[in-house]
């Protein structure tokens, strides 16, 4: 019951987005009345619910790297924050992000719990959100223009070009559906991940149905209430309050979103590009509402070069964006502080850095010296935020070795049960050369991950990590997830 009470501020997150991004699907659909509220909300409860279940599992690991919320009252208080500030935006018919909204509050626990921000995540992710409504209306730009062409050429009578575009919307919002599930479940039970409570479960030894699928599973049925409940009058400010749309334009707009949150959330389009030697795109949960008012730009630069956009409602829905992160930040905060002290619950484990002399060796071998390194060696740090302000003072480290330093001194404590080896180690996700590795290593213990690791890596080539090329990307990032999976195995917690 306690799990249940922490996850149900994710539920609210979920049901949030439901009402909010996830009617941008289908928002231009209904506000130009092509389609019915009922079928729309119908379509996209489905096709989300599959989207989040079956591919929710690539954005979420970029969600992670920002800030792992290490405890699950922290991860409650969280997404209560983000899911506060959306209901609030949504009471006010504004289509903010989601996006920025969990960004946001984790940003608040790292503030709380004297964590480090990750700033390569964090630009990332805000990198997105400027180009997300930009490709949003390139694509939408070339998408219309294309259709208008077809359309001049090939003449369709009235009754079949209104047949068309209803099933053309239909079928394109399916589709959206499925990308914003794939997407942005990562936004509702991201922040969980670290802490989920489901273990994997083997459907009638044929598929095994993981602790992570059930998480996302259970986010994306918040979401499906979100979309019936409350979604109407969201639908009604993204379908007809920035720019009066045709059918045909609005079907540009639902393709062109469902475009770029599928090619932001795909792990097979990710890996097409690598086998072929093409830069990857990065898995990102990216805002549907950015996506949708940057395609509705585009449409509206082309028929009326802009003229017919209501740019005070742009202006509005801009400001929500600027101010939705920042809101959340405080709420989290705050709200950290009183489930802590308040209600003394634990909101953040405690994780410990020691720069022994066997870190520092370590460091030497990864090019990583300085002669002050000595004066740490075997001190205590309670939180990475101490640590990283005394190396920046007593030590000329640049930022990149501080922030490996502080990776490689992070306490872990494992103790690899052989219990866990034989129940937890799927022979179809890990080879056989790995689950011996591993096996080998029954009953011992290690103080740091980066031991444990390179322990693995002498006894099967196959735990050892490729050099960094697109060909080898892919080989890393699953390398790179076992290794998660390992960590919450073995890790020791106290």
């Amino acid at each position: 019951m306690e799990v249940l009470f922490f996850l149900s501020s994710g539920l609210f997150l979920g049901w949030s987005l439901g009402a909010n991004d996830a009617a941008n699907v289908f928002g231009t659909a209904v506000g130009t009345r092509m389609v019915r509220f009922r079928t729309a909300a119908l379509i996209c409860s489905i096709f989300l619910v599959l989207g989040a279940t079956i591919s929710g599992a690539g954005a979420a690991h970029t969600l992670g790297s920002l800030g792992s919320v290490n405890a699950i009252a922290g991860s409650f208080m969280v997404a209560l924050s983000a899911a506060a500030t959306v209901y609030w935006m949504t009471r006010l018919r504004l289509p903010v992000s989601t996006s920025q909204a969990v960004v946001g509050a984790i940003i608040g626990w790292n503030l709380y719990s004297h964590s480090i921000t990750d700033s390569r995540a964090l630009l990332k992710i805000l990198g997105t959100w400027v180009l997300c409504p930009v490709l949003a209306g390139i694509v939408a730009i070339v998408l219309f223009l294309t259709i208008r062409m077809l359309l001049r050429r090939f003449q369709l009578h009235l009754l079949r070009m209104d047949f068309l575009t209803r099933a053309g919307l239909l079928v394109v919002g399916a589709f959206g559906s499925y990308s914003l599930g794939a997407n942005n479940i990562a936004n509702v039970m991201g922040v969980f991940v670290p802490v989920s409570p489901f273990h994997d479960i083997n459907l009638f030894g044929i598929v095994t149905f993981s602790g992570i699928q059930q998480l996302f599973l259970l986010g994306a049925l918040a979401i499906a209430v979100g979309v019936f409940t409350y979604s109407h009058k969201v639908m009604a400010t993204v379908g007809t309050g920035l720019f009066k749309m045709s059918p045909v334009a609005a079907l540009v707009v639902v393709l062109s979103q469902s475009i770029i949150l599928f090619i932001f959330a795909s792990e097979g389009l990710e890996g097409f590009l690598a086998s072929h030697g093409l830069p990857t795109i990065p898995l990102v949960p990216v805002s549907s509402s950015q996506a949708v008012v940057g395609a509705v730009i585009g449409v509206s630069l082309i028929k009326s070069r802009g003229r017919g956009v209501r740019y005070r409602v742009l202006g509005e829905i801009s400001i929500g964006w600027v101010t939705t992160p920042l809101i959340a930040l405080v709420i989290s905060f705050i709200s950290l502080f009183f489930l802590n002290n308040v209600f003394d619950q634990e909101v953040s484990k405690k994780t410990e850095h020691k720069i022994s002399q066997k870190v520092i060796i370590k460091l030497s071998e990864e090019g990583i010296t300085d002669e002050n390194l000595e004066s740490f060696n075997d001190k205590i740090y309670e939180n990475p935020i101490t640590l990283d302000n005394d190396l920046k003072f007593e030590t000329k480290l640049d930022p990149p070795a501080r922030r490996k330093t502080i990776k490689m001194a992070e306490i872990v404590n494992y103790y690899i049960d052989p219990a866990q080896v034989k129940m937890h180690l799927d022979p179809e996700w890990f080879d056989q050369d790995q689950i011996s590795a591993v096996a080998a290593l029954s009953g011992k213990k290690f103080e740091y991950q980066w031991e444990f690791v390179e322990e693995l890596a002498k006894l099967a080539i196959t735990w050892q990590l490729k050099e960094e090329t697109t060909a080898n990307k892919l080989f890393n990032k699953d390398l790179k997830n076992k290794q998660k999976h390992l960590d919450r195995l073995f890790r020791v917690v106290e």
